[in-house]
């Protein structure tokens, strides 16, 4: 049996994704370990979510490099050298630059908290609730160099509602993050995923919404 696929992950705060795909990874879902951790922010609660698993969890301090360049070949320094064959977006407040995306070609998820190609960028919930949708929900995708715009991995619609707040619809979509991300992850784990120009081709014959 081959060894566990290792997976990179950054994040800049919280981490509850990260959560969530360990979570799913621990209950055998997920044939992966989460090799190591690395943040931009000495408070993220991320740093706190890696120590309990023992995993490696790395503070990188973007503040330290002359460039978004500089900084991105120290995390692919970083992260080869725990042999991370997968990078997971979770909340990292960076823009990635081609260093890192090169290094690891369609190899790189984010998720987003909007039904993409609508309302990218920052605060997808607060352009969601001033459009008047009836429909939001969150996406998963590949990373590419633009915003929101790489090829889309997963969705996963939620209503919203008359009263909704920013924090009450993040709530609901957040919940459905928490779904969908561990999924797209094991897809990619398990071969599941095959890119095409700028779709991605679900051939894994599990149900995601499993």
């Amino acid at each position: 049996m081959s060894e566990p696929l290792n997976i990179g992950v950054l994040a800049s705060g919280n981490g509850s994704n990260l959560q969530a795909i360990v979570d799913r990874i621990e209950a055998g879902a997920i044939r992966a370990q989460v090799a190591c951790v690395i943040t931009n922010n000495s408070d993220a609660f991320a740093l706190e979510r890696a120590k309990r698993h023992g995993i490696p969890a790395f503070f990188l301090d973007h503040r330290l490099f002359a460039s978004r360049e500089e900084y991105d070949a120290a995390l692919v320094e970083k992260l080869r050298e725990h042999g991370v064959r997968l990078v997971v977006l979770a909340g990292f407040m960076r823009i990635i630059t081609p260093i890192l995306l090169n290094a690891f070609p369609l190899s790189i998820m984010n998720i987003h908290p909007a039904l993409l190609p609508a309302f990218p960028g920052l605060h997808a919930q607060r352009q969601a609730l001033q459009y008047g949708v009836k429909v939001s929900g969150c996406t998963v995708h590949f990373v590419d160099e633009g915003t929101d715009t790489g090829p889309i991995i997963i969705q996963a619609a939620v209503p919203v509602l008359d009263d909704d707040t920013e924090e009450t619809l993040a709530s609901r979509i957040r919940h459905e993050e928490h779904r969908i991300y561990p999924e797209a992850v094991r897809l990619f784990v398990e071969n599941g995923l095959r890119v095409v120009g700028r779709r991605v081709i679900i051939t894994d014959m599990v149900s995601t919404r499993s």
